[in-house]
């Protein structure tokens, strides 16, 4: 099969694909790293009548509770704990993982989950570099595996709302898009390495990595900033936009990105931009990326927002009031429609549940995610090098810049979980 893969041949392969229902009729789920998102998604799953949270897969003792106290508090029975993740893998009665550890382990984990026969509920950005990307795409096809990209707009319907308002010719010929992460975040200050926390399994935690000493900045929520382990926002929040934006604009991969970034505004540890101004090209389109996390007063009212250009009119997709909706103003800049809706994470773990039973493709289907991510890892690489970025889509490769082309991909140390083929 030619290495380059189609949605709708894709879809149609996974439909006539079945497996035998459980006992219960019920999926039953393991969830890996419960601290942050995986805390929300434990309750998400928790809410489900037809799913079962078995596991609560941590290497920090001291972040279960939490997520523990989601399942009783849902009447759920007590869910298993444990540190290492291949217990789950090998673990026959286990249909599905949750991924949802800090972003170096994302690939790692889903592509040993697939190759284990396990469908996947795979937190952004599916991975933490291009090439690792592909590989869980592979992994994806090879296993027939049902895999979920944690970008819950494709499944709420306020969403799918503007984006078909949008697809329906309502603001005419549309060949622009801008995405932006405009928010406040923290300036984490400056910390010496330090000794391991007694209930932390370090070494696991670092795991395929490159292995550096503990310190606080480099671990819970802080290794965002950190490019051993993190994408910073471009990959943290900007996936959400930045994949709302192709989704609009009905594109696919670029041929170019170009633009800068840069740490600018915060003198900390973080390692990642805190600025990013990107540009990618397509035949006849064009999507730009901003991101400034160091200010709160966002762009057209919103933190992190969508807007879509036509000829006729403009669409901005964001959250207004804490609420997601979207906003139609035609081509004289006047307000024609504001829609409103609720919806977070619930259709899309209620999605993913459907898929694991029905073996239909899901909304945000990985090969969906890895495309919209592989933007995400473009846009850092124009702000890590300054230099405009080319893109072949027919071989997920960065050309014509040998040290552009490093950064697509990422060196690991011998660990269990190294994926195959890096």
């Amino acid at each position: 099969m030619n290495r380059r893969y189609f949605l709708p041949t894709m879809a149609a392969g996974l439909g006539a694909i079945r497996l035998a229902p459980a006992a219960s009729d019920r999926v039953n789920v393991a969830v890996i790293g419960v601290r942050g998102r995986g805390r929300a998604l434990t309750g998400g799953f928790a809410k489900l009548a037809d799913a079962n949270v078995e596991y609560l897969v941590d290497v920090d003792d001291r972040v279960v509770p939490a997520a523990a106290a989601l399942l009783e508090k849902a009447g759920r029975k007590p869910p298993k704990v444990i540190r290492d993740m291949r217990r789950v893998f090998d673990d026959k009665s286990i249909d599905a993982v949750v991924i949802a550890t800090p972003d170096h382990w994302h690939a790692p984990a889903a592509i040993m989950a697939c190759d284990a026969g396990k469908d996947v509920y795979l937190e952004k950005p599916c991975s933490h570099n291009i090439r690792e990307g592909r590989l869980i795409v592979e992994a994806t096809r090879r296993n027939k595996r049902i895999v979920q990209h944690g970008t819950q707009s494709r499944s709420r319907e306020i969403t799918r709302a503007a984006i078909d308002y949008i697809h329906g010719g309502n603001i005419g010929k549309v060949v622009m898009a801008k995405a932006w992460d405009v928010q406040r975040r923290n300036d984490i200050g400056h910390k010496a390495d330090s000794p391991v926390p007694a209930e932390v399994d370090y070494d696991t935690w670092v795991g395929p990595a490159q292995f550096m000493p503990f310190n606080e900045n480099r671990f819970h929520y802080n290794w965002h900033w950190h490019w051993n382990f993190g994408t910073g926002d471009a990959g943290n929040d900007g996936a959400h936009q930045i994949d709302m934006a192709r989704w609009a604009l009905g594109v696919e991969l670029p041929t170019e990105a170009a633009g800068t970034g840069a740490k600018l505004y915060f003198e900390d540890d973080q390692q990642t931009p805190d600025t990013i101004n990107a540009t990618f090209r397509y035949p006849g389109k064009m999507l730009m990326f901003e991101l400034r996390i160091w200010n709160p007063y966002g762009l057209e009212g919103v933190e992190n927002g969508v807007a879509v250009y036509g000829g006729n009119g403009m669409v901005q997709i964001g959250k207004w009031d804490r609420q997601w909706g979207y906003k139609v103003f035609d081509d004289k800049g006047k307000l024609v429609k504001h829609e409103q809706g609720a919806g977070e994470d619930e259709a899309h773990v209620r999605n993913f549940v459907d898929c694991v039973k029905s073996r239909k493709a899901p909304n945000a289907e990985i090969e969906i995610g890895f495309r919209s991510v592989v933007h995400c890892h473009l846009a850092n690489i124009v702000a890590r090098t300054g230099r405009t970025i080319h893109y072949d889509a027919n071989t997920d490769a960065v050309t014509g810049d040998a040290e552009a082309a490093k950064l697509a991909q990422r060196t690991y140390r011998d660990h269990w979980s190294k994926p195959r083929g890096v």
